[in-house]
């Protein structure tokens, strides 16, 4: 039925009629099989689900696991890659120039009407002699901590984090620390190079201990 649903339907609405069947039929155990898992639409909540079966997945489905939270984790980074870095490097001040910008400060139209005197007729196009930018409004941060609840209400949260803290280890400038928590503590922070690796290996579920978790983490800063 999932080979045909997704034949007739956009992937949209599969993903919520898959998930409805999960949750509603209590079809969770089907994902233990590699067949299962191959037919299904890759989407956050799916991986939610494959997250709190961890433990349970047999041998012969986790490489299909793998693989489906892997395409999910590639398109979240894709779209979160780019505002989380300009949030890191500090947001654009309008209101100051500078003669030295980086490509994603430059004013492009104050750049292009102080050029137009280098126009190239036979390029159509200007030779960028001089170039004005934006200021920012404040320093780049030079060290984050990114502390994860993953008690087993946090699912979705959980994979959000985690991908916003492999973004963050991916800046050479920043220092970042990723911790998970629940009443236990698991740094993670030598593991962020896979982010598909780190959210296979959370185990949701337990309770939450943040005293424990915010006391680990203050003995992380400098």
């Amino acid at each position: 039925w999932l080979g045909d649903i997704r034949e007739y339907f956009p992937s949209s609405v599969v993903r919520v009629m898959q998930q409805d069947a999960i949750e509603r039929l209590g079809m969770q155990r089907l994902l233990l099989e590699p067949e299962m898992l191959a037919a299904v639409e890759p989407d956050i909540n799916l991986v939610t689900t494959l997250m709190s079966l961890g433990g349970v997945i047999p041998q012969k489905a986790k490489a299909t696991a793998r693989q489906i939270v892997q395409r999910v984790v590639r398109d979240l980074q894709r779209n979160l890659d780019a505002p989380i870095r300009q949030a890191v490097i500090g947001a654009l001040n309008r209101a100051t120039r500078t003669r030295r910008p980086r490509h994603n400060e430059i004013d492009w139209n104050r750049t292009i009407r102080a050029n137009l005197k280098h126009y190239q007729p036979e390029y159509k196009t200007i030779v960028p002699a001089t170039r004005i930018g934006f200021g920012r409004k404040r320093n780049e941060l030079r060290t984050i901590i990114v502390c994860i609840d993953q008690s087993g209400s946090m699912g979705q949260s959980v994979v959000y984090s985690g991908i916003f803290g492999a973004v963050l280890a991916s800046i050479p400038a920043l220092r970042t620390h990723v911790v998970a928590f629940d009443t236990s503590i698991a740094d993670l922070t030598e593991k962020m190079s896979d982010p598909v690796d780190v959210l296979m290996g959370v185990q949701l579920g337990g309770g939450t201990d943040i005293n424990r978790a915010l006391q680990y983490c203050q003995g992380l800063i400098t």
